[in-house]
């Protein structure tokens, strides 16, 4: 397939990734491809039957965050690609769900692109918090070049 992978999470620095990349692509001639990832802590097919306790509440809490989650991200994929139409570039967009590293560089590697961008901070400061920084961990895991994008 080829072309450039681009992680987008709403923040500053993803759509300046994004906008490089795009930029890039231009002269290159590659296409350009951007993903969100979805972090669901636990996904729960929710029934119609009302909680009954407090756990399948908070169950039915996590599920509509999984929802919010899905909106948000696909929200941030339509207007990553208006923008690049903006720009007369076409963008791929995909929804992945599961830990942004490890999906971001399985993606990579699964449909042969060529190279990845990132910005350099991410959105979720809890998350990076947690498990590090999302950029330094891709750049650290991918087989292809990764370019972080301050």
């Amino acid at each position: 397939m080829g072309g450039y992978l681009v992680a987008i999470d709403g923040s500053g620095a993803s759509m300046d990734a994004l906008r490089y990349a795009l930029d890039l692509a231009r002269s290159t001639g590659q296409s350009v491809t951007a993903i969100h990832v979805v972090v669901p802590e636990e996904i729960i097919a929710a029934d119609d039957v009302p909680p009954t306790s407090f756990a399948e509440a908070n169950r039915d809490l996590i599920l509509s965050n999984v929802e919010d989650a899905e909106t948000h991200g696909q929200e941030l994929l339509d207007d990553a690609a208006a923008a690049a139409e903006r720009e007369g570039t076409d963008l791929d967009t995909g929804l992945l769900y599961g830990e942004p590293v490890q999906e971001i560089t399985e993606y990579a590697d699964d449909n042969g692109y060529d190279a990845i961008f990132v910005g350099h901070r991410g959105a979720s400061e809890r998350f990076e918090t947690l498990f590090g920084s999302v950029a330094k961990n891709v750049a650290g895991r991918a087989t292809v070049p990764v370019t972080i994008v301050r």
